[in-house]
């Protein structure tokens, strides 16, 4: 069974910890949180309040990183450099250019896996519409994918950000909902795809009036590779945390995730067909899904036989370059291309 600390013990952790638990795997056998406060809630296993004591004194497999962000590369690379395996909440880093640096770093440590926790790729809905647009159906034509879309629309508080500062900082988050709500939908639009990310159109804004300095809305129309376009829209000035939509199109026929299932359509865009529905996570968090389990156990047993069957560190690279060029096309007013960011 392989040992697991987890590194940050904030809103996140305690779904690690679930899935943690959930998996036949592992084992959670330390903690770490400068907040020494935090001990009460792991009372019977070992509570360290630096990372470097706790890689130090414990013999490690994994490592959780479920930190702030600007703090998510140096913590890893301290891993890395010790041959602990690391499990990465998203996003990778606060920036592209960060997170190709880690991703260089980790190619001097070929033993040793770092994951990123995409988890909502392992949802059935992505999980079987992934499958149909890379292999097909039997029952019908799917056709060449055309468009993807990715609609966000929740809400924050003023005290969200305000309870945890470092979110509302460029410095510290590196971005507002673009990096810490819409993340993932970024990653399905890219992943559902299945090409190269060409160019951006985008814009980043504040329509709530709250003393931070990412944005709370972002917007932005992105070129992939094959002529398929992606129309992408986020923001946390909503009134409830409404369903994420995911949309793709063909040639064909029209996809849907939508209130956690996935639908099909016909070409006329009628007569919508339920093909698979998520587990949900139960409580307040149900958006989150049951993928964080799947998606750990899925890096868990990659380590356990070695094999490269896990969200690699370099696939949660696409969804930093889309991150880059809104931050870049916004500040720009312009349409900005990827070649022209990374040379």
């Amino acid at each position: 069974m392989l040992k697991v600390a987890i590194v940050g013990i904030g809103t996140i952790s305690y779904i690690h910890q679930w899935a943690i638990e959930e998996c036949a795997e592992g084992e959670l056998v330390a903690v770490c949180d400068i907040n020494p406060s935090l001990k009460v809630k792991y009372p019977e296993i070992p509570f360290y309040k630096d990372i470097d004591e706790l890689l130090e004194n414990e013999e490690l497999d994994v490592v959780h990183i479920c930190l702030p962000h600007d703090l998510h590369v140096p913590m890893a690379e301290k891993c890395l450099k010790k041959g602990v395996h690391v499990f990465l909440e998203k996003p990778v880093g606060i920036s592209l250019e960060e997170s190709m640096h880690l991703a260089e770093l980790s190619n001097h440590y070929p033993g040793v896996k770092t994951a990123v926790s995409f988890q909502n790729r392992y949802n059935l809905t992505s999980l079987t519409l992934k499958e149909l647009l890379t292999n097909g159906s039997p029952d019908y034509e799917v056709g060449k994918i055309k468009a993807v879309k990715g609609l966000v629309t929740w809400f924050r508080p003023e005290s969200y950000y305000e309870a945890e500062p470092w979110r509302g900082t460029w410095e510290n988050a590196g971005g507002g909902t673009i990096s810490n709500q819409s993340i993932h939908t970024l990653d399905l639009m890219q992943w559902f795809a299945g090409k190269d990310i060409l160019s951006c159109q985008g814009r980043l804004m504040n329509l709530l009036d709250y003393n931070i300095e990412v944005e709370d809305t972002a917007v932005g129309r992105f070129e992939f590779e094959e002529d398929i376009n992606g129309l992408y829209f986020a923001t946390n000035a909503y009134e409830v945390n409404s369903s994420v939509e995911v949309e793709v199109i063909t040639s064909r026929v029209r996809y849907l995730i939508k209130n956690n299932a996935l639908y099909v359509f016909d070409e006329e865009g009628y007569e919508g067909q339920l093909i698979a529905e998520d587990e949900t996570f139960p409580g307040s968090k149900s958006y989150y899904g049951l993928g964080h389990k799947h998606c750990i156990q899925s890096f868990y047993r990659a380590i356990q036989n070695d094999t490269d069957d896990y969200i690699h560190l370099t696939d949660a690279l696409p969804s930093m370059q889309m991150i880059e060029l809104l931050k870049q096309s916004s500040a720009t007013e312009q349409k900005v291309y990827l070649k022209e960011l990374v040379k």
